[in-house]
């Protein structure tokens, strides 16, 4: 079961790396907008500059983070690919762990095992609701079975078949 084209891996991973850091930005934009509005002091104009203040100083910043998550999953799948040969959602869920592993990496081994946890719980989630999606979509989408008839089944004709259409006018 083909999800959809991808790219090659390099270009896989650069990919997942951009779209990481957009979804970073944006999503880290929207947060910290709403973040620095209601940590500003009263007035309208204090609260808009204290919302463009956070996001212009935090944005980019989440969306590091977003894309260098993104960036590591995808190495980690692409390896996993290259590894055992194939495409399935255990590459997912594998790399989800060993991404958060890693970067987990610098607070001990405790903080690495959780989050390695978190990794993998997170991406079969993630993968479990595509494959349910996937399946809910094939059979709503499904073309039906013609309705065939068997001739040997049908009831016989009453009188003769028609040799002529003399009884209809378009036709004369």
């Amino acid at each position: 079961m083909e999800e959809y084209a991808r790219e090659p891996c390099p270009w896989r991973i650069v990919d997942d790396c951009g779209g990481a850091f957009t979804m970073g930005v944006i999503g880290g934009g929207v947060f910290q907008a709403i973040k620095g509005f209601r940590n500003a002091p009263v007035g309208f104009r204090h609260r808009f500059w204290g919302s463009v203040s956070a996001v212009r100083s935090r944005a980019p910043q989440i969306g590091g983070s977003f894309a260098v998550w993104g960036g590591l999953f995808s190495t980690i799948d692409c390896g996993l690919v290259r590894l055992r040969g194939k495409e399935d959602p255990w590459n997912s869920i594998t790399s989800g762990a060993l991404t958060g592993a890693v970067l987990a990496s610098r607070s001990g081994p405790l903080a690495m095992v959780g989050s390695a946890m978190m990794g993998g719980i997170l991406l079969a989630l993630i993968e479990g609701v595509g494959i349910l999606l996937t399946r809910y979509t094939a059979q709503q989408f499904q073309n039906p079975a013609p309705f065939v008839e068997d001739p040997s089944q049908l009831p016989p004709k009453e009188g003769p078949a028609p040799t002529s259409y003399q009884g209809y006018g378009q036709y004369q």
